[in-house]
């Protein structure tokens, strides 16, 4: 499973930047093209983050639908999976715009 992995990556990200200070919210931004299981972070969070200053943070997950720019037509077309074809032409020449993200948006922290 390596939502494990990047659960505690998304911990050790925090844990750098709240300086000593408790966290108490964050905010997760996960594409729904990149292969990362929101529901798989959700159960990690609670055991990687025990005994941390994140212990009992509110884990909020924000889902980035994907899209792509069509390089035949050039239409922006909804993507659900990563080959996805254009919407409009059919063809399979798109640029992935968003959807592989996978980052913490914001923290709060304690004062």
């Amino acid at each position: 499973m390596h939502e494990m992995s990047i659960t505690q990556g998304i911990i050790e990200l925090c844990l750098e930047h709240a300086a000593g200070r408790r966290v108490i919210a964050l905010d997760v931004e996960i594409g729904e093209l990149s292969s990362v299981v929101p529901e798989a972070i959700e159960f990690c969070f609670d055991a990687c983050s025990r005994d941390t200053l994140l212990e009992g943070a509110r884990l909020s997950i924000l889902r980035i639908p994907g899209s792509g720019e069509c390089r035949e037509c050039g239409h922006v077309t909804p993507l659900t999976e990563l080959y996805d074809a254009c919407r409009n032409c059919g063809s399979h020449r798109v640029v992935i715009l968003s959807g592989e993200e996978m980052r913490v948006k914001e923290i709060e922290v304690e004062d």
